[in-house]
């Protein structure tokens, strides 16, 4: 007999809980009046290299927070937190994502009245993470340009899923001959029309824009009674 059908029962059930539990976070990110902003990408896109300089930027303005997935050891909780902004590490042990429970736990002792934005950095995993909402208002897909243009087309449903690109290491460019406009146009095959950001957080380059774009994206999160 198959076991086909009860596996997919399960991954459903799964699945299930997830948004339910991604629903009620999202109900109290939105009452505590904070934006929740997930990172998704490969393993060293750069994502962790990026937050460590956005937490670094936005306390200045605002009152940032990061949770950080990662399948064993706190490196990246430890990097982070020399941002002096409130981080926590999440270790999934096995799991190749973040699942909205994780984030739940990880919010024990945290007052989220007292954050303006919240990042959520998953998993370096361009697959799984497409089927968990954590319960986010935005979700940023990075690419850097050492993993070629194509990126988009070999992974459709995590640029489906996420709201908007983000091109990192943009000061290799060149070295790496990456075709920019090649890239821009494999993203707009796959999800027209979305938003994309080319930085490099060596030289600064894109920095500036993109948290623009998020410290006004975060002005329009205010709380609900």
């Amino acid at each position: 007999m198959s076991t086909a059908p009860r596996i997919v029962e399960v991954r459903q059930n799964v699945l299930k809980h997830n948004d339910e539990v991604a629903r009620a976070l999202r109900r109290r990110f939105q009452e505590a009046g904070v934006f929740v902003v997930s990172l998704v990408s490969s393993p060293g896109a750069g994502k962790t290299t990026f937050l460590e300089r956005a937490l670094t930027l936005l306390k200045r303005q605002s009152r940032p927070a990061a949770l950080v997935g990662d399948l064993a050891t706190d490196n990246d909780a430890l990097r982070l937190a020399r941002s002096q902004t409130p981080v926590k590490q999440i270790t999934t042990g096995a799991l190749c994502h973040l699942e909205a429970a994780m984030v739940e736990r990880a919010l024990e002792g945290w007052s989220l009245e007292d954050l303006d934005i919240l990042f959520i950095e998953n998993v370096g995993n361009l697959v799984c993470p497409a089927s968990y909402d954590l319960g986010e208002d935005l979700r940023l897909v990075l690419l850097s340009v050492t993993e070629g243009e194509d990126k988009p087309l070999k992974y459709p449903t995590i640029f489906n899923s996420a709201d908007v690109a983000v091109v990192t290491k943009m000061d290799l460019a060149e070295v790496v001959e990456f075709d920019r406009a090649a890239a821009r146009a494999n993203i707009e095959a796959v999800r027209p029309g979305m938003q994309v950001f080319e930085l490099s957080v060596k030289t600064g380059q894109g920095m500036k824009e993109l948290l623009t774009y998020l410290r006004e994206k975060s002005a329009t999160r205010l709380p609900v009674s």
